[in-house]
């Protein structure tokens, strides 16, 4: 076979030569021209004219090289180019650089316009939804009895099993008309059927993907002792938790007969009809069971819900309830003792440890007992023993039974105050129209447009900063330790300002004094939360809220030893957080996701402030400080160094800077009272307004719509406007202690008074200020003459004085002992004043001329401490005090004279009753109370409900007469201090209850 002959491949053309002007590197300069092209360069591609790559600037010619500069360093045919062509040059591309720069700048400022866009149909659409979810969730009618299919379902938790968590952030608020059956038994809604389901998720599904089911969850405080009513946020998409379906109320007596004869009925017994008429099923020992496997109960209605018809109550009075029998019949194998201990207590007690009282001084209701024979009670207070009348005509009275909460309840209607007197960065406006702001433990959520207000009230103590997020449905709120070990630790709530629905609480254990800044994220859409305490080195930490239901610390450190006033969050940088106070302002970066590093800002040879005082950001990313010295210093972007310093903007600090969509700066000064506005080149464009002296100067600043301004006050007012046309004050509160309130005897309005001297005059209605007036002294106590012309105030200082309701004139002025006035009350007929005075003494004045004149009848001497509370009789004829050391005393008015007999007054019907200490009045005392806790306390014109005002910042609603040492109530939070005082209005619609250090007030409807 012969042999293939090998082909070999071609060899390689040669390279194609490059024409002589492409060898060597050159660079055309701009206007210049270009040498003609040789015949190399002749093609069709060179022939084609390049385009103008910027406009203004002239194009390329064909045949026009780039890469042509000989060694020389001079163009083919050219000569170097001139120092002033040069110039041109660089002159042009920096023209074009800044051209640039504004483009991007453009399109930056389009693209956050766009996005503020759709944060705002967003939250638009999503409060549509929970507006449309509540008419529906309103107008559906609710089953009168529970299907077979529909397991009943008691606060969230099935009674057979485990205890799915069942959404409620879209329910209303109050029931309507269709949940209650014609025998008065109030009804749950059952469980959502598929087409209320899809209702129910509509919300939740227009939150942004950051906010997982899966972490959904809702957090409920445990500081409620009776009810969980406290706990729910006031509006129409968070409901109060409604009685259990078995409870029926029982019969209320009329005023009359509450008030004198302490009004008893006869219930009939129990049988199976009865049970079956309501649709519930007979009671089993498997309801004793119920109770270790729920985790919340949302009302003490759960442990008084069977209907009064289950008991005989043939042999004893059925007014105040036969809960013992209940007790056994539902926990036949627990004694009555604990039976008794768990209808007083919630469930949070079950898991905590009895506490230990001491063996040698007794407190409260816990040893009461009743003499038969002599028809009184004898309780403890501080080891003080009480004695307490019963009315004669009482029948059957079993100390040892549990009176039943009212059916009515409390739902928060609105609160008058606002927090700028110590807290920054406080007020923000919402895309729905809402101004989210703070006092005491609630975040009220104010639309001023349809002067409407929600409220969350998940906090239990004092909040003391908010964040909202990014997307601007989500809200962060901070609040400080408060006096309960457990309940009152300091941490931060994670909510929807929709559903007003908690979905994180993180912290609990890891702050140790109060978080006094908070800040989401911005670059990255919020995905990380920043948080300083007000520990002594004021620690800085970063979480990842959304990991887990408690979120995850991803970095901390020491942020200052001195005060911190601010941290935000870079708007354009996602790792860069500012934070400032006192002689400082740091710039910090979060390296790897897990550790902070700080640089401190360097004023280089300026003055360094005593305070930097505030932060914002400009619209191209610089950081813009305002100080204590009414200077505003601008840090470039991405340093710590100064960039601009304005000197004198302000007299005195500046408390905030806030820059408008259109690139102004408005600044705030907290001793001038001043709002200045400040071009983007930080000069003053001429354009400013002043606040009244009696709204305080500015807290802090934030944008209204349509270019106006909202303003916090540092005498915790709110006003809105624009600096040409002005602010108009839509939000008025006190600024020290409040103590004095008076409710007006025929409007629906009543008075305020406090240690800031300022005596306001509200309207229930109008929800505002009807006048304001300031005195000399602190005012300690109020109350309105019997046709409400003229009103009493007592001062501190033993000063009283009376004032014309209209014109606020001051008409007559008295003093008794140096000693505060405690307690003022116009006897019914309003013949007589009485004044009870921090000197022990109560002295009463007779009332002529219309209220217009007071001439001294006597001085009532006995009390061994300082008078408490006083109430009238009906006939102007007796009068009923407490003291601080727990005394109950009686006076003849007229004769100036004490009535030692305490059992011949036992029949007495009082006008009103604000005593604390009286046979109508055992069950507010709880067991091992001391005998200050209870504050006030008033009953309801029509003689069926009681509301009191603890020292735990708690407002309680119980049954009239509350006779029984185990009364159940319900229980409302939203006050962070002691609750000084409650009254009824005139109608007995509303409830009144003023705040004491948390200078709030806080109006409660009842439904």
């Amino acid at each position: 076979m012969s042999e293939l002959p090998t082909r070999c491949p071609p060899p390689p053309p040669p390279p194609r030569p490059f024409p002589p002007s492409l060898k060597k590197k050159t660079t055309l300069l701009v206007g210049e021209e270009s040498p003609p092209p040789s015949a190399a360069d002749s093609s069709p591609r060179s022939t084609t004219a390049l385009p103008p790559p910027f406009p203004g600037r002239p194009s390329l010619e064909p045949g026009m090289r780039i890469n042509g500069r000989n060694g020389g360093g001079e163009l083919e045919g050219h000569p170097s180019p001139t120092s002033s062509q040069l110039a041109v040059a660089d002159d042009m591309i920096e023209n074009e650089n800044e051209s640039l720069r504004e483009r991007v700048s453009d399109l930056e400022r389009k693209l956050l316009d766009q996005g503020d866009e759709l944060v705002c149909l967003r939250s638009t659409l999503a409060d549509a939804l929970r507006r449309i979810s509540s008419l529906e969730a309103n107008r559906a009618p609710a089953p009168t009895t529970p299907t077979s299919n529909a397991p009943d379902v008691r606060n969230g938790a099935r009674s057979g099993g485990s205890s799915p968590h069942i959404s409620n952030h879209v329910s209303p608020s109050t029931p309507s008309k269709d949940a209650y059956g014609s025998s008065g038994v109030r009804l749950r809604h059952p469980p959502p059927t598929s087409d209320n389901r899809e209702t129910l998720r509509r919300v939740s599904s227009y939150a942004p993907s950051s906010m997982a089911q899966r972490r959904a969850v809702r957090y409920q405080s445990t500081g409620s002792l009776h009810s969980a009513d406290s706990q729910q946020s006031s509006a129409s998409a968070s409901p109060a938790p409604s009685p259990s379906p078995t409870h029926t109320p029982a019969a209320r007596a009329s005023p009359s007969l509450r008030q004198q004869g302490y009004h008893h009925q006869r219930l009939q017994p129990s049988s199976p009809s009865n049970h079956s008429q309501h649709g519930l099923p007979p009671a089993s020992s498997s309801s004793s069971s119920n109770l270790h496997i729920s985790k919340r109960w949302s009302s003490t209605g759960d442990f008084q819900n069977m209907s009064p018809a289950h008991y005989n109550n043939s042999n004893s009075g059925g007014a105040y309830g036969q809960q013992q029998h209940h007790l056994q019949h539902h926990f036949p194998h627990a004694n009555i003792s604990l039976a008794t201990r768990l209808a007083t207590k919630s469930l949070f007690n079950l898991y905590m440890r009895p506490q230990q009282h001491s063996q040698s001084l007794k407190h409260g209701t816990r040893d009461a007992t009743y003499n038969e024979e002599e028809g009184y009670v004898r309780m403890f207070l501080r080891g003080r023993p009480v004695i307490l009348y019963a009315p004669s005509n009482l029948e059957g009275y079993d100390i040892t039974k549990v009176a039943t909460a009212p059916s009515s309840k409390l739902k928060l209607e609105w609160v008058y105050g606002y927090r700028g007197r110590d807290c920054r960065s406080n007020l923000y406006l919402l895309p729905t129209g809402e101004v989210v702001y703070f006092v005491a433990a609630a975040v009220v959520l104010h639309n001023l447009e349809e002067q409407a207000q929600r409220h969350y009230l998940g906090h239990t103590d004092d909040v003391k900063c908010i964040a909202i997020h990014p997307n601007k449905l989500l809200i962060a709120s901070g609040q400080t330790a408060g006096h309960d070990r457990r309940e009152g630790r300091p941490h931060v709530r994670i909510w929807n300002s929709v559903s007003l629905s908690t979905l994180h609480v993180i912290g609990l254990g890891e702050f140790e004094r109060s978080i006094c800044c908070l800040s989401f994220s911005k670059a990255d859409g919020g995905t990380l939360l920043c948080a300083v305490d007000e520990a002594p080195d004021h620690n800085i930490s970063i979480w990842d809220w959304q990991k887990g239901e408690r979120g995850q610390k991803i970095a901390e450190t020491k942020c200052s030893v001195d005060t911190v006033v601010s941290a935000e969050f870079h708007p354009m940088e996602r790792t860069s957080i500012v934070t400032c106070g006192k002689s400082h302002i740091a710039f910090w970066n979060l390296e790897g996701g897990c550790a902070l590093s700080k640089r401190m800002g360097i004023f280089e040879n300026r003055d360094k402030p005593k305070y930097v005082t505030c932060l914002a950001f400009s619209q191209t990313g610089d950081v813009i400080s305002g100080d204590s010295n009414g200077n505003i210093i601008v840090w470039g972007r991405g340093t710590n160094t100064v960039a601009k310093y304005v000197r004198g903007v302000h007299e005195g600090s500046i408390f905030s800077i806030t820059v408008m969509k259109e690139g102004n700066v408005i600044t705030g000064g907290g001793k001038d009272g001043k709002l200045i506005e400040l071009d983007s080149q930080y000069s003053k464009t001429g354009l400013e307004a002043q606040l009244p002296e009696f709204i305080g100067g500015v807290r802090t600043v934030t944008e209204g719509r349509g270019g106006q301004i909202i303003v916090g006050t540092t005498k915790n007012c709110i006003a809105g406007g624009s600096l040409d046309l002005g602010l108009r004050t839509f939000t008025v509160g006190h600024t020290d202690e409040l103590w004095a309130l008076a409710v007006h005897p025929s409007l629906p309005q009543f008075l305020t008074g406090g240690y800031d001297k300022l005596i306001h005059l509200w309207d229930s209605q109008a929800h505002d200020v009807v006048w304001s007036k300031e005195l000399e002294d602190k005012v300690q106590s109020a109350t309105f003459s019997i046709d409400g012309g003229v009103i009493v105030l007592g001062t501190v200082t033993g000063r009283w004085m009376c004032l014309d309701a209209e014109t606020k004139e001051i008409f007559s002025e008295h003093t008794d002992g140096d000693e505060p006035i405690q307690v003022m009350k116009f006897s019914p007929d309003g013949s007589l004043l009485a004044l009870g005075s921090r000197d022990n003494n109560l002295y009463i004045y007779e009332v002529t001329d219309e209220s217009r004149k007071y001439s001294r009848v006597g001085r009532c001497s006995g009390h061994s401490s300082y008078v408490t509370h006083l109430d009238w009789s009906t006939d102007s004829q007796y009068i009923q005090t407490n003291s601080g050391d727990y005394e109950v005393l009686y006076w003849n008015a007229s004769l100036c004279r004490q009535i030692p007999q305490s059992s011949q007054l036992r029949d007495v019907e009082w006008a009103t009753h604000t005593c604390t200490l009286s046979f109508g009045t055992i069950g507010v005392w709880p067991e091992g109370a001391d005998g200050t806790d209870i504050n006030n306390c008033d009953r309801s014109h029509d003689g069926s409900l009681m509301a009191t005002a603890d020292d735990f910042g708690k407002v309680k609603l119980y049954s009239y007469p509350v006779c029984q040492p185990k009364s159940l109530c319900h229980t409302y939070g939203g006050h962070s201090s002691h609750v000084t005082n409650v009254n009824f209005l005139v109608d007995d619609t509303r409830l009144i209850s003023s705040g004491g250090a948390d200078t709030s007030i806080m109006q409660w409807m009842l439904c």
